[in-house]
């Protein structure tokens, strides 16, 4: 998937079933979040900053890699 040079937004992410079900598998909690409908003009640039200090780089990486290949 082409993630824009990390310029996609979380609604855009989210609107795509292939980047909505890597989410899903690997960020379970991130799509029960109350606050995730209000991300969706967050860009992944964005969330990754904020999610650096919540999550390890391994699972950031993961979930990068499911990205970029879906």
């Amino acid at each position: 998937m082409d993630l824009k040079q990390n310029q996609i937004t979380v609604g855009q992410l989210l609107a795509d079933p292939r980047s909505r079900s890597v989410l899903q598998k690997k960020l379970p909690a991130v799509l029960k979040h109350p606050l995730t409908g209000a991300a969706n003009t967050v860009t992944l640039e964005q969330l990754l900053a904020f999610a650096g200090a919540y999550l390890p780089q391994k699972k950031i990486d993961e979930v990068m890699e499911a990205l970029q290949k879906a």
